[in-house]
């Protein structure tokens, strides 16, 4: 799988549009139209890091998830 196509795939399994998935990362939307559109390449390290950020963030809320579920009981 391409640079560009694991970009595309992280989005959208975040769920979000361009726009959002952009602003979440603070990066300027027309690069990342560039980069799933192929005319610009994203570097490696910079998809690693984002790939990182979203399963982080997704143990956090899934830890927090577990926590409130345990207060319930």
């Amino acid at each position: 799988m391409s640079l560009r196509e694991e970009l595309i795939a992280l989005r959208t399994s975040t769920g979000m549009n361009k726009r959002q998935f952009a602003e979440y990362f603070g990066i300027p939307y027309r690069t990342l139209q560039d980069w799933e559109l192929g005319n610009r390449s994203i570097h490696e390290y910079l998809l690693r890091l984002m790939v990182y950020k979203v399963q982080m963030e997704k143990l956090a809320k899934e830890e927090v998830c577990e926590e409130q579920e345990r207060s319930q009981k």
